[in-house]
């Protein structure tokens, strides 16, 4: 577990099915990653059973952001290289803008590059997801590149 000022990041736990469901089954959110599928619950059960497999072996890792022992939000890590990590980050609306985004995402940073020894943390954004483009900014992430309507954003560890 990742602890930081007032949010953690944990492992998925059974009782984070419900929560779980309602993220990645909100169409509303469908705009923000690359799956666009409803999921059942067995699916999403097994996906939680297995959602400790070190990121090694799965090239990925789902936190859950715990605020008070309730789930908020979720931060990836994903397309995992020796080198470098995909990091993709979402809030239940009702939390948005109030800080949790940009601390678990501080805290994954840390976690990635002094834990996991990554060298690169990168996102792709819809340039018109102003909210999501200002919360990489904040935490380090610079503009790489732009590409029809997404930009490409990077954070290098500082060595």
């Amino acid at each position: 577990m990742l602890k930081g000022k007032n949010i953690a990041l944990r492992s998925l736990k059974k009782s984070d099915l419900y929560f779980l469901k309602r993220i990645e089954n909100n169409t509303d959110n469908w705009q923000f990653g690359s799956e666009r599928e409803e999921y059942s619950d067995k699916q999403l059960s097994d996906y939680i059973a297995n959602a400790t497999t070190d990121i090694q072996i799965a090239k990925q890792y789902r936190f859950v952001i715990d605020l008070d022992s309730t789930p908020i939000g979720l931060i990836d890590l994903f397309n995992y290289t020796a080198n470098s990590a995909g990091v993709g980050v979402i809030i239940a609306k009702n939390y948005r803008n109030r800080g949790f985004g940009k601390q678990a995402l501080l805290l994954l940073g840390d976690y990635a590059f002094t834990t996991i020894n990554l060298f690169k943390l990168y996102c792709n954004i819809s340039k018109d997801n102003l909210e999501s483009i200002k919360l990489f900014s904040s935490c380090g992430f610079d503009l790489e590149r732009e590409e029809k309507e997404l930009q490409y954003f990077v954070r290098l560890a500082k060595k």
